[in-house]
Order: structure tokens, then sequence, then C-alpha cells
């Protein structure tokens, strides 16, 4: 299951880059892309229960509240 967010607040593509790493190491990601230009975060989930989806979400918001405060995600 792929899903795409927006994000705004992120400062630099190295900040965006550093960000979408951490992310990527989540369990249950197959894939997370970053992009600064467009202000969207792609992330392509292992499983497509929505449960499963809930949970990787919250651990996506916890690495951004950490690395990039001010970073918003909807």
């Amino acid at each position: 299951m792929k899903k795409v967010y927006s994000i705004e607040g992120i400062d630099c593509a190295n900040c965006a880059a550093k960000v979408e790493d951490k992310i990527n190491k989540i369990k249950g990601i197959d894939e997370a892309v970053l992009n600064f230009m467009t202000s969207k975060l792609s992330i392509e989930f292992k499983s497509s229960e929505e449960k499963d989806v809930e949970q990787v979400m919250n651990e996506v918001k916890k690495i951004i509240a950490k690395m990039e405060p001010e970073a918003k995600l909807s």
C-alpha cells in the first residue's frame, strides 16, 4: 500500500534526506521518499492492514517531531 503525505516546514534538502533515511529504517516500510522540492512524503507500506499503517505512521511522526520540530505532516 502506498500513501502520499504533505509535509511543510523542513528547512533544507539535507534535512529532508536525513529524515527520509531515518524513516526508511522503520520496520513496516518498504520505501519512503521525501521530496524537498514538492514537500511530499511518499511511503510504501509492507502491510495494507490499517492498524499496521497507523502504527508505522506513529513512528514516522515521532521521527519528524524529533528531527524537525517545526515540520507539519498532513
